[in-house]
């Protein structure tokens, strides 16, 4: 819930700076090592706009997929969930470089 109340209040200060007064669509790129159920997400997004700019706005997931460095091949490769092995070697000394983001991809506003 407090995700969906963030993402509303972003909304609210970027009507102010950019001078809009309805979100139509909202697009969010959200990685699979962000600790973010979708479905929920959705929910309470839906229950946190009544009343605001965003009411009935549509929400749009553009899903990032994980990737990683590898210290012990020094190979990037594709993972699903922190504390995945490489698949290349079997290391658990990854460092994550992409998947674990939440951010606001584009905005539809009038």
């Amino acid at each position: 819930m407090s995700i969906a109340e963030g993402i509303v209040q972003l909304l609210e200060e970027q009507a102010v700076a950019q001078d809009f007064t309805r979100v139509r669509a909202l697009w969010l790129e959200i990685g699979p090592l962000a600790a973010i159920e979708v479905e929920s997400l959705r929910f309470c997004f839906e229950a946190v706009t009544r009343g605001s700019l965003a009411e009935g706005a549509r929400l749009e997931i553009v899903e990032l997929p994980g990737r990683a460095w590898c210290l012990g091949c020094n190979a990037s490769v594709a993972i699903r969930r922190r504390y995945d092995a490489c698949p290349q070697c079997g290391s658990h000394r990854l460092q994550v470089t992409q998947g674990d983001e939440l951010r606001v991809k584009e905005l539809e506003v009038e």
